[in-house]
């Protein structure tokens, strides 16, 4: 009988009261705000409801560097999580709510798979509760206030060429990339170059998730620079009178938002900034609520272990004060051969055949990338664990190699079925985590905050990277120069680079060294609170390819969505 599908398998599962799910979490009725039959959204007042409670251990879940085909990060969250009820504990996952656009691109979804999943996986993976769409608002209604600034006389000396904000969709549409805006007649605006990037690359987006209250939000988005004047002093939305409208479209959208696993285990959907260059995490106000709701709280951080739980433990955790007890670092056979050099991934085509072949030594090889991932976990203090996340195609021998270079860097392991067992699949790594999570922690920041920008930006390359040390181009160091001047050297580096490789040629796998970060340019997100710079050709609106999942995605008879994966 063949595997069924995440779609069967979600409408298969039976929910349970979703209350009755809050209820596990100890959060009380008049906290709640039902969303249909299967969704909740909890009030912020919750955060200082439950402070009174005792603290969840705190776990992160990164990865090695990805291949094309993704490792099941999100499975093996949802299945930790579904697995620490079959060891006695109880659990709440915090996760990021799925980008339409990858959902209709090659991606698919972002529920987990198999019997790891969040459902309704069709609710989470389209629309939601609309929090996308208040971003996506919310951003724009900023663009229209500074068109409006400029076609209004430009009192504040704007510079055109000097202009960086632009427009976001939740599609993924490469036509927007660069546009002109203000054709027409003179009552159409001021005709100027702009573009759209995907809303989760929005610093709308970013700040979202950064903020714990209503409050804070208002004052993040008040910070956004819009552009500069031709004498390089930054222009605010409050300088232009946008962030109050900001505020009012986005207040809803801050409160998280609750589902449940296949399990019935709690899970917080909230948020979800671009991996590449934002921070890559789920929501401090749901971690803020959620550390209170049972024995551990499990989120996970994009891409691999150099980008998404670097960020998590310099931005998130710079943000919301919680310190984390374990790290997982989720590892496949497949990335681990294709991190030897010796295979092509391409998303969306077949493994190659050779490397479906028993190769335990290829493991080894690649098995580099998992070291140094390890390592970057370390850096911060933080006990690492291994979760070796099983392919039916894997052989014994080759979960015994990764197995073994764990236990070389003294890192606890163990093999994960989840996908096809569900939690069950999962017990041995939920014990290898709680273990972990008891050790006592030494969590520390990668930087200080006096650190100049130029000095996180080497840290973080020489010390997570593995690179020799940064070379800046001319525009990079005057922008930084500019930073520094206006007042933003305090805050944390978000580095954007390629998530395919730990350095910042996709082309390289494993753990490179002999290499030099190349930073062609630097952009501020003062409202989201780190500086960003840019090392390579960053695409921040995907395009759709040949064949993308909008040409399945559809209605049958019944009225029942399929294709959607």
């Amino acid at each position: 009988m063949p595997f069924p599908s995440d779609l069967q398998i979600a409408r298969d599962a039976s929910l349970k009261p979703i209350e009755d799910v809050a209820g596990d979490m100890g959060i009380a009725q008049h906290l709640l705000e039902p969303y249909g039959h299967d969704v909740l959204k909890i009030r912020l007042e919750a955060i200082e409801e439950l402070a009174d409670r005792p603290k969840a251990k705190y776990v992160v879940v990164s990865a090695v560097t990805p291949t094309p085909l993704g490792e099941g990060k999100t499975t093996t969250t949802v299945g930790l999580g579904q697995a620490m009820r079959h060891i006695g504990r109880s659990a709440t996952v915090a996760i990021r709510q799925p980008s339409m656009g990858p959902t209709f691109g090659i991606k698919g979804g972002a529920a987990g798979g198999g019997y790891s999943q969040v459902i309704p996986m069709e609710i989470l993976n389209l629309h939601l509760t609309g929090d996308f769409h208040a971003v996506t608002a919310a951003h724009n209604m900023l663009s229209a206030v500074l068109d409006n600034h400029l076609f209004q006389g430009n009192a504040l000396g704007l510079d055109q060429h000097n202009i960086t904000w632009r427009r976001v969709m939740d599609v993924n549409d490469r036509v927007l990339r660069n546009v002109i805006v203000g054709l027409g007649s003179h009552m159409d605006g001021i005709p100027r170059q702009t573009g759209f990037d995907i809303t989760a690359a929005s610093e709308v987006m970013a700040i979202f998730a950064l903020s714990r209250s209503v409050q804070e939000m208002r004052q993040r988005f008040g910070r956004i620079v819009v552009g500069y004047t031709d004498g390089g002093e930054p222009v605010t939305a409050e300088d232009i009178g946008g962030a109050g409208a900001m505020t009012v479209i986005m207040k809803e959208a801050l409160k998280p938002n609750l589902m449940q696993t296949l399990e019935n285990t709690p899970v917080l959907v909230h948020a979800g900034p671009f991996g590449n260059i934002a921070h890559g995490n789920s929501s401090v106000a749901a971690d803020l609520i959620g550390i209170h709701g049972g024995d551990f709280l499990i989120t996970e951080a994009g891409f691999g272990a150099d980008m998404g739980a670097e960020r998590f433990f310099n931005i998130k955790c710079r943000a919301s004060g919680l310190t984390p007890d374990a790290a997982v670092v989720v590892a496949t056979v497949r990335a681990l051969k294709a991190h030897s050099g010796k295979h092509r991934v391409v998303a969306g085509k077949a493994l190659p055949e050779a490397m479906l072949a028993e190769n335990p030594e290829e493991v080894h090889i690649g098995g580099a990338n998992l070291r140094k991932q390890i390592e970057n976990m370390r850096l911060h203090g933080v006990s690492p664990v291994v979760a070796i996340n099983a392919f039916p195609g894997d052989h014994p021998s080759e979960h015994a190699a990764i197995r073994q270079i764990a236990e070389e860097l003294g890192a606890r392991s163990a093999v994960c079925t989840h996908f096809a067992e569900g939690g069950k699949g999962a017990t041995e790594l939920a014990e290898a985590v709680a273990a972990a999570a008891e050790e006592p922690s030494d969590f520390r920041f990668l930087y200080p905050d006096e650190a100049s920008l130029r000095e996180k930006i080497e840290t973080v390359a020489r010390e997570v990277y593995g690179a020799d040390g940064v070379d800046y181009d001319l525009k990079a160091s005057r922008q930084l120069a500019t930073y520094e001047r206006n007042g933003f050297g305090n805050l944390p580096v978000c580095i954007a680079k390629t998530h395919l490789s730990i350095s910042s040629d996709a082309s390289l796998k494993g753990a490179p060294t002999g290499w030099r970060l190349p930073v062609r340019e630097v952009r501020a997100s003062v409202g989201a609170g780190f500086i960003y710079p840019i090392c390579g050709d960053m695409r921040t609106m995907p395009g759709l390819g040949a064949t993308p999942a909008a040409h399945t995605i559809d209605i049958d008879a019944n009225g029942e969505i399929i294709g959607l994966s």
